[in-house]
């Protein structure tokens, strides 16, 4: 990118919306602004710019991924049920070739087995699971880490 300033978009897929209300037992008490709001946190304490957004649409998701192409830096992709079942997405991170780290508030590995695989993971240059909203944190500092190192 031309700018010294890196940035990062934040992509949270479906039902993602409904946090802090969505069974909280596995999603925990945080609602997504609360995320969105530590990660601006973050975001400027590591010297980055962040663009947050959220859609159940698949769709909307792809433009957003597509739309990144030369525009961002890196991608931090909470990407929900879609981790399980889109193709699409998988495909449109590989299209943009921009560095993608994958995270999701519960640990995927132990839960249904049909969460157990990600789409995603084989396009991401890493993935963070099961530790709540410091899944977000720390994927935003391992991307953040990894594209300063390049």
């Amino acid at each position: 990118m031309s700018s010294a300033l890196l940035k990062v978009l934040v992509l949270h897929g479906p039902n993602l919306n409904l946090l802090g209300k969505r069974e909280p037992d596995i999603y925990g008490q945080q609602t997504l602004r609360d995320i969105e709001s530590l990660l601006k946190a973050e975001a400027a304490g590591l010297g980055v710019e962040i663009l947050s957004q959220q859609s159940n649409h698949e769709g909307v998701l792809i433009d957003q991924i597509q739309g990144a192409f030369d525009v961002f830096d890196g991608l931090l992709i909470n990407p929900a049920a879609y981790t399980h079942t889109s193709v699409a997405i998988r495909d449109a991170i590989a299209a943009v070739a921009i560095p993608t780290v994958e995270v999701h508030l519960s640990n995927i590995h132990r839960r249904e087995a049909f969460r157990h695989h990600s789409y995603i993971a084989p396009v991401a240059i890493g993935q963070i699971s099961g530790f709540g909203v410091e899944s977000y944190r720390w994927g935003l500092q391992a991307l953040v880490t990894h594209l300063r190192s390049r």
